[in-house]
């Protein structure tokens, strides 16, 4: 643990990419309307929930896993071991956390491989991210 280093500034550039990736993500543009489609929802669902709760709490949560992957990666200046480090975090960890859900939840595997592609892209960034600005 002594060689833990963590820039906080970079810590929360990390987790507003994963707001930024997740807006044009989730946008019609990209995956927005096959995501409701999976869910069974329309476009009037955005519209639902207390969205300073959705909002505030998905970025308390992004700045968790920021930081969390900031320990991770820590000790290794460089852009590749933030990318790989994203890789393994995002994609086996993570993404395979929600494959296991997804089968007893009886979830589509489009709907699996939109939020799991995802996270693994907001994974890598923030791994970049955090390798780089150390």
């Amino acid at each position: 643990m002594e060689n833990v280093q963590i820039n906080f500034i970079a810590v929360i550039v990390a987790a507003l990419s994963m707001f930024l990736i997740g807006g044009f993500w989730y946008s019609p543009k990209l995956f927005g309307k096959q995501w409701l489609k999976e869910l069974g929802k329309d476009e009037s669902f955005l519209e639902t929930g207390n969205m300073k709760l959705i909002f505030g709490g998905a970025f308390l949560l992004a700045l968790i896993m920021a930081f969390n992957l900031a320990g991770f990666v820590s000790g290794y200046e460089s852009w590749t071991w933030g990318l790989i480090g994203g890789v393994l975090a995002g994609l086996g960890w993570v993404a395979m956390s929600l494959g296991i859900i997804y089968l007893f939840e009886r979830r589509s595997m489009k709907l699996f491989l939109i939020n799991a592609g995802y996270i693994l892209v907001s994974f890598v960034i923030m791994g970049v991210i955090l390798g780089v600005w150390k």
